[in-house]
C-alpha cells in the first residue's frame, strides 16, 4: 500500500512539474507577441477578426490570425490560410496554447484571435491564462447562449466583460448595455472605446467585394488606430482580406422552370436581432428585393429559437414563409396571430430534401428572393446543398456591391526590417478617470 501511496506522489509531482513548465513556456511565447487584440462578443467575432488582421496587415504590422466560427482557421501573416485542426473535431479553449506557440514563431508584431470561451469562467481563462490581450474587442451583447451567461442580456454583458483586459483597453460597438460595459471597464481599469457606426460612411463600406456591417469595420479601424495604421491604409488592407466561410452572401440561381431567384442565407445570424439586421442590410442594398420569402429551419435541441424566428416573421414581412426541419410546430406557433402573410409546412426529420427543394422552388414567383433562417444543421444544410446544385443566374446585373481596386502586393517578409509603433496601452495612474470612457464616437 506505501508503494502505491508513493507513486500516486510522485505522478502528482511530476504532473504539477509539466505544467509549470508549460506555464512558462506559454508565457514566454505571449512575450514574443508585443499585441494580442482578443475579440469577444455574440455575432461577427470571425468577420471583425479578419477585418482587424487586414487592417494590420495594411499597414505593414506582421499579424498572425485565428477565427472559430462556421470554420475555424489559422491565417499566416501573408493572408494565407488553413483550418484548424481538432483531434475528433471537438473544439476546446486548450487549443489556443497551440495557436500562441505557431504565431510566435512568426515573431509577429500582433495576433488577432477570436475567443472561443462560452462559460463566463472560461472566458476569464481564456484572457487571464491563454491570451492575455493588449486589446480586447467585446462586439455586441445579443441574446444567445443564454444558458450558459444569462438568463438576462444584462447578465450576458457581464459575461463577455471577463475577457476584457485588466489596464488595457477594450473597443465595442455595443450601444444598449454600455453603461454595464463602462462599469465592468472601470473594475478593470480598463480604457472602454465605444465606436459610432455611422463614422463609416456608405462609400466606405461598398468597398468589399462581401456583405458586412459597419459596426465591424467601426471596431476594426479603432483597433488600426490603436495601433498607429491611418484609417485609408486600414480600409485598404481591409478591402483585400478573404472573408469569412460563413459571411453573408447572395446567389443567385435559376430554377429548372426557368424562375429567377436572388438567395440569401442568413443562417450565420441565429439570433433574433441579428436575423433582422442582416436581413435589413441586404435589402437596402438592393442585395434582395420583393416578393420576399423565407424559409426557417427548426431543431429539435433548438425549440425556444425556433419560436424566436416565428416571431420575427412579421418585422421581416415576407410573401411566404416555409416551415422545414422539426418540430416545426415551434416556429409556426411563434408567428403573430395579426401576420397576414402565408405559412407552408414542409417539415419532418425524415423528409427528402431533395423533394423540399422541389416543393419550395414550385411556391416561388417568376422572379423573387428567398431567405433562410435559423439554425443551420439538420434540414437545413440538406437544403443548402441541393439549392447549390441549380445553375447559376449570370444574366441578371452586378450586385450593389463596389470591389476596390487590386491593393498592391503586401509582403510581410519585407515588413520585418520597418520600424512597427507599438500598441498604445494607457496608464491608469495618468488617465483621468473620465478619460477611460468613450460614450458616442471614437475619438482616439
Amino acid at each position: 500500500m506505501l508503494f502505491l501511496y508513493v507513486v500516486v506522489l510522485l505522478s502528482c509531482a511530476v504532473l504539477l512539474v509539466a505544467g509549470v513548465l508549460e506555464q512558462r513556456r506559454h508565457y514566454a511565447a505571449l512575450a514574443q507577441i508585443p499585441t494580442r487584440v482578443l475579440i469577444n462578443g455574440i455575432r461577427g467575432k470571425s468577420s471583425i477578426t479578419r477585418l482587424c488582421a487586414g487592417a494590420l496587415r495594411g499597414g505593414g504590422l506582421v499579424t498572425v490570425a485565428k477565427t472559430t466560427g462556421t470554420a475555424a482557421r489559422f491565417i499566416h501573416p501573408d493572408a494565407t490560410e488553413e483550418p484548424v485542426y481538432r483531434k475528433l473535431g471537438i473544439a476546446n479553449v486548450v487549443e489556443q496554447i497551440g495557436i500562441v506557440r505557431r504565431a510566435a514563431a512568426y515573431r509577429p508584431d500582433a495576433l488577432v484571435i477570436e475567443c472561443m470561451a462560452v462559460m463566463p469562467a472560461l472566458q476569464e481563462i481564456n484572457q487571464e491564462k491563454l491570451i492575455r490581450s493588449t486589446i480586447g474587442v467585446l462586439c455586441n451583447v445579443r441574446e444567445d447562449h443564454l444558458a450558459e451567461m444569462g438568463p438576462t442580456l444584462d447578465d450576458v454583458a457581464r459575461s463577455l466583460s471577463r475577457s476584457m483586459p485588466v489596464g488595457g483597453v477594450c473597443v465595442t460597438a455595443e450601444q444598449e448595455r454600455l453603461h454595464i460595459l463602462k462599469e465592468e471597464a472601470d473594475k478593470r481599469r480598463c480604457r472602454l472605446i465605444a465606436v459610432d457606426p455611422e463614422s463609416v460612411t456608405d462609400e466606405e463600406l461598398r468597398g468589399f467585394s462581401w456583405f458586412t456591417f459597419k459596426e465591424n469595420v467601426a471596431i476594426a479601424l479603432a483597433v488600426a488606430e490603436l495601433l498607429g495604421v491611418d484609417r485609408a491604409t486600414a480600409l485598404r488592407g481591409m478591402w483585400g482580406a478573404p472573408p469569412d466561410p460563413g459571411v453573408l452572401s447572395v446567389e443567385r440561381y435559376r430554377t429548372p422552370d426557368g424562375k429567377r431567384l436572388r438567395f440569401a442565407n442568413v443562417f450565420a445570424a441565429n439570433d433574433p436581432e441579428s436575423t433582422l439586421m442582416n436581413v435589413r442590410q441586404l435589402a437596402e442594398l438592393g442585395a434582395i428585393r420583393r416578393p420576399l420569402n423565407v424559409v426557417i429551419n427548426c431543431r429539435p435541441d433548438r425549440v425556444e429559437r425556433n419560436g424566436q424566428m416565428g416571431a420575427i416573421v412579421p418585422d421581416l414581412d415576407p410573401e411566404t414563409v416555409f416551415l422545414i426541419g422539426h418540430p416545426t410546430k415551434s416556429a409556426r406557433d411563434g408567428i403573430p396571430p395579426g401576420w397576414s402573410g402565408r405559412a407552408v409546412d414542409l417539415g419532418g426529420d425524415r423528409r427528402d430534401a431533395q423533394d423540399l427543394t422541389r416543393a419550395i422552388l414550385a411556391e416561388l414567383g417568376p422572379d423573387s428572393s428567398l431567405v433562410a433562417v435559423g439554425n443551420i444543421h439538420g434540414q437545413g444544410e440538406l437544403f443548402l446543398e441541393h439549392l447549390g446544385k441549380l445553375p447559376s443566374d449570370d444574366a441578371d446585373e452586378p450586385l450593389p456591391v463596389a470591389h476596390p481596386p487590386e491593393p498592391e502586393p503586401y509582403s510581410w517578409v519585407a515588413s520585418l526590417n520597418r520600424p512597427v509603433p507599438g500598441p498604445y496601452i494607457p496608464s491608469p495612474a495618468s488617465a483621468p478617470a473620465d478619460a477611460l470612457y468613450q460614450p458616442t464616437r471614437n475619438s482616439l
